[in-house]
């Protein structure tokens, strides 16, 4: 055998893996900038401009600045130009004009707006910072002049965890129940399979609605934050147990389980161990997809008004600055929010595409 043979039959399964899934570029970028956002979440109260309260009262509905760096022929760097504001009598519109004479210079690692840092440390280290006495609003501010950049950054916390966290309870309740159902079969498989049913013949929605509208209102912003993520779980853990029955159906008839069983092992650990392996391609590209399908619920329900509500700050929340046409005709930049939404749930899918090619390496 050739070199490149020898190291192809000595590789791990992982190693191989890693080597398909790396000749999926679509994949591979899409897992790169996943990465880079939930890397993001960590450290947003650094990496935005402003805090996630801080009101500019002089700016409300400012549009986006344009970033320059000449200013008359001259290089002078990242910078923005000054604001000055009129406000139309007939119509009370702000329109907002760059006064040229006005040079703001962007500051990096800088000093700008206290935060506590995770809830634990005091600091006001800034990656990127308005110019001393100046404003930097890149993606503009809503109807209370708080800059919209900054709350998209903070929100993305909320909004990618809660996918994470949904799917968590999601899988545990989808591989458990349907494992048990599947591989045990008779009277538990009957009422798992009913009960499933029963489920998913009601509309979506509307089961979202009525259990978001039963949690009390005097609930922390934390515990709503939780509630939606185990509502989003329990909605969702019907198509993936319904996939592991039929999967363990078939594979429970296969040798190696007899010899399992044969040797004394319990029914968790034939089916943690031996079953649910066998077809782990379907569960990541299940995961993929159900994860962006729990970032949309969270926003629908945010949008609607049932389901996180403020302080709590995400990407639904700030969709619901948009939620009337007036405002998106004379405001467009509020609907911002909506791209990381739409590029995450692609990103999500892309990867899904890739992991599942290459947790089968041998096809």
């Amino acid at each position: 055998m050739t070199e490149e043979q020898v190291r192809v039959n000595q590789a791990s399964q992982l190693r191989l893996m890693w080597w398909k899934f790396k000749r999926h570029k679509v994949a591979l970028a899409s897992g790169i900038f996943l990465a880079v956002l939930y890397g993001m979440i960590l450290i947003c109260e650094f990496l935005a401009p402003y805090d996630l309260h801080t009101r500019n009262v002089d700016f409300i509905y400012a549009p986006p600045q344009r970033i320059h760096f000449f200013h008359e022929g001259e290089f002078v760097g990242p910078f923005v130009y000054g604001r000055t504001m009129t406000l139309d009598m007939d119509t009370l519109k702000r329109n907002y004009a760059d006064d040229t004479s006005k040079v703001e210079p962007i500051r990096f690692f800088c000093r700008g707006d206290d935060y506590r840092f995770w809830g634990l440390f005091e600091s006001n280290l800034h990656l990127v910072c308005p110019a001393e006495g100046g404003q930097l609003f890149l993606l503009g501010t809503d109807r209370l002049g708080r800059d919209v950049l900054s709350r998209i950054i903070y929100g993305a916390r909320i909004s990618l965890t809660i996918g994470l966290l949904g799917i968590t309870v999601s899988f545990v309740l989808g591989i458990v129940i349907g494992g048990l159902a599947g591989y045990h079969g008779g009277i538990f498989d009957l009422v798992v399979q009913r009960l499933i049913e029963v489920l998913q013949s009601i509309p979506s929605i509307p089961l979202w609605l009525s259990l978001a509208a039963i949690m009390p209102a005097t609930w922390s912003p934390l515990l709503i934050y939780l509630g939606i993520t185990v509502i989003l779980g329990l909605l969702d853990w019907t198509g993936l147990a319904r996939a592991v029955r039929s999967k363990l159906l078939a594979l429970r008839e296969e040798d190696y389980v007899l010899a399992a069983q044969l040797m004394g092992a319990r029914s968790g650990r034939i089916i943690g161990r031996h079953l649910v392996p066998g077809f782990m391609s379907h569960l990541i590209a299940t995961a993929t997809i159900s994860i962006p399908g729990m970032i949309l619920g969270e926003t629908a329900l945010s949008f609607l008004g049932l389901g996180l509500r403020p302080p709590i700050t995400s990407w639904g929340i700030l969709l619901t600055e948009a939620k009337s046409v007036s405002v998106i005709a004379f405001y467009p930049w509020l609907l911002f929010p909506t791209i990381p939404v739409i590029l995450v749930i692609l990103a999500f899918n892309f990867l899904g595409d890739g992991l599942r090619d290459a947790a089968d390496p041998y096809k």
